[in-house]
C-alpha cells in the first residue's frame, strides 16, 4: 500500500441524510478509503435541522468536525484543513459555499492538492451556462481535478471545456454492509414504491412516473416516502410514510413488489447519472423501475436486471405485466450485477489510484517532500 493519505473533506452531511442525498454516497467512498488506511476529516455545517435527524453516530472510519454555519467559522475548518495532503470541495454544502470554493484554492497549502467533488453536476453546469458571470467559473481551472458524482463523457467534455485540468466521474455505487436484504415491513409494503424528496426540479417527473400511474391503477397499493410531500395532493391509493431513515431503507426496497426511481430533470437531461437509489434498491435485491437515461445499460441490463419505463404509460404497462417471479427474478439479477462491478470497493480502487497521482504531482511541482500531515 502507498503511503497512507490525509484528506480533509468539506460536504453536506456525513452524519445525516436529512435533505442530504449524498450521504449514502459519501459514506461508501469514505469508509472504503479508511479501510485502505486513509484518514479523512470531514468538515460539515450544523445547519437545515441534519444535526436533529442524525441517522449515523460518529464513525470509527472518519473523524467529522460539525460548524457554526458562520463565516467565521468557515475560515476557520479552511485554516486547520491546509496541511491536509488532499482538501476537497465538495459541492452543494449549503453553507457559504462560494466561500469555501474560493478559500479552499486562495489558501491552499504548496503540497497539497484541491479537489472540487461535483455531486450535482448537471445542476452545476446548468447554473454556469445561465450565468457567466458565475464566481466559480474562474475557479475551475484552479483546482488540481473536478471530481463528479456521475455524467459520463458530456460532464467531462462540459468541465473541460470550462478548463478544468481533469474530470473524472465516480459513479455511486452499492455498500454491502449497509444496503441488503432483510424482512419485508408491512408498513412498506404495496406493489409500487417511490422514495425521494419533493424537489422543484423532479416533482413533475415524480407526477408522471408516480402518482398518474397510481391514478390508473386504483386497485394497487403505492408507497410514498420522503420529505416534502405532506400538503400534496396525492390519489387515495398511495400511502405516504414521510422521511425514510436510512436504517429503514432495506425494508423499503424489499417490502413492496418493485421500487421506482425517478431521475431529476438536470440529472435526466445529462444521462449516465444513475442515482444513489438506483444501487440501495439494487443492492437489497428489489425489482427496480427507473426512468430512462441515457448510460443505464452500463450499470444494469434493462430488462433482465432492471425494467425501464420512458413514461407514466410505461410504468402502468409494466405492472400490469409485472409478476412477483419475474419481479424477484429481476432483484436477483441486480443484486448479483451489484457484488460483481458496482461496489464502493470497486469506486474507490479507481479514486485512490487518481488521489495518490494528484499527490505525487503537487509533490513535484512545489520541490518539497510531504511529510506527515494532519487535517
Amino acid at each position: 500500500m502507498k503511503r497512507p493519505l490525509n484528506i480533509a473533506f468539506f460536504g453536506s452531511s456525513l452524519v445525516s441524510a436529512y435533505w442530504n442525498g449524498a450521504a449514502t454516497y459519501y459514506r461508501g467512498i469514505i469508509k472504503e478509503l479508511h479501510k485502505k488506511g486513509h484518514r479523512v476529516t470531514f468538515y460539515e455545517p450544523d445547519a437545515y435541522d441534519r444535526q436533529k435527524h442524525r441517522d449515523l453516530p460518529d464513525p470509527e472510519w472518519a473523524d467529522v468536525v460539525v460548524y457554526e454555519a458562520a463565516e467565521k467559522a468557515v475560515l476557520d475548518m479552511v485554516g486547520r484543513a491546509v496541511d491536509a495532503d488532499i482538501l476537497i470541495k465538495a459541492s452543494g454544502v449549503g453553507v457559504f459555499d462560494e466561500l469555501l470554493e474560493s478559500e479552499a484554492i486562495q489558501r491552499r497549502g504548496r503540497e497539497q492538492a484541491c479537489i472540487f467533488w461535483d455531486v450535482d453536476a448537471p445542476a452545476t453546469l446548468q447554473r454556469l451556462e445561465e450565468n457567466p458571470d458565475d464566481p466559480f467559473r474562474d475557479l475551475v481551472p484552479q483546482y488540481d481535478a473536478v471530481l463528479t458524482y456521475g455524467g459520463g463523457q458530456p460532464v467531462v467534455d462540459a468541465y473541460t471545456a470550462l478548463g478544468a485540468l481533469e474530470c473524472v466521474p465516480i459513479y455511486n455505487a452499492f455498500d454491502p454492509e449497509t444496503h441488503h436484504r432483510v424482512q419485508p415491513e408491512s408498513r412498506f409494503q404495496g406493489d409500487l414504491a417511490f422514495l425521494g424528496n419533493r424537489l422543484p426540479d423532479r416533482e413533475a417527473r415524480v407526477e408522471d412516473f408516480f402518482l398518474k400511474p397510481a391514478a390508473r391503477l386504483p386497485d394497487s397499493n403505492f408507497v410514498l416516502g420522503g420529505n416534502g410531500w405532506t400538503d400534496k395532493d396525492l390519489p387515495r391509493n398511495v400511502r405516504y410514510v414521510n422521511h425514510v431513515y436510512t436504517r429503514d431503507h432495506n425494508a423499503f426496497n424489499v417490502s413492496p413488489k418493485a421500487v421506482l426511481n425517478i431521475s431529476r430533470d438536470s440529472m435526466a437531461r445529462m444521462g449516465f447519472s444513475p442515482a444513489t437509489r438506483v444501487f440501495e434498491a439494487a443492492g437489497a435485491g428489489a425489482c427496480l423501475i427507473t426512468d430512462h437515461w441515457e448510460g443505464i445499460e452500463l450499470f444494469l441490463e434493462p430488462d433482465t436486471e432492471v425494467l425501464v419505463a420512458r413514461d407514466g404509460e410505461d410504468v402502468v404497462n409494466i405492472l400490469k405485466n409485472l409478476s412477483p417471479e419475474r419481479a424477484r427474478s429481476i432483484g436477483e439479477a441486480a443484486l448479483r450485477r451489484m457484488f460483481s462491478e458496482h461496489t464502493y470497493a470497486h469506486r474507490t480502487e479507481h479514486l485512490e489510484s487518481i488521489l495518490d497521482r494528484l499527490v505525487e504531482t503537487r509533490k513535484v511541482a512545489s520541490g518539497m517532500t510531504l511529510g506527515s500531515n494532519t487535517p
